[in-house]
């Protein structure tokens, strides 16, 4: 039988949490922007054609989320880290 994974290679690891989150904030910005419509905090759906400033704003607060969350997660991993020990 074969032996377990070690903790370093799975997705349970916390450094790959930041990882998917990114790409859940990626993915939802993505439906947005194509679909024209979006969930806004207290207010429900937000359309495109309705609001576009509000729309926007919560668009771009998706992808926002998704440079942050991608770029802790290359820090953690040590791909933007320049030389920096962990």
């Amino acid at each position: 039988m074969g032996r377990m994974p070690d903790l370093e290679d799975t997705l349970l690891n916390p450094k790959f949490h930041y990882f998917m989150v990114g790409v859940i904030f990626l993915a939802a910005a993505v439906v947005s922007t194509c679909t024209g419509k979006t969930i806004a905090r207290y207010r429900g759906w937000v359309y495109r054609a309705k609001e576009p400033n509000e729309f926007w704003g919560v668009v771009a607060i998706y992808y926002l989320g998704t440079i942050v969350c991608i770029g802790i997660y290359l820090y953690e991993v040590g791909e933007l880290s320049y030389g920096v020990p962990h």
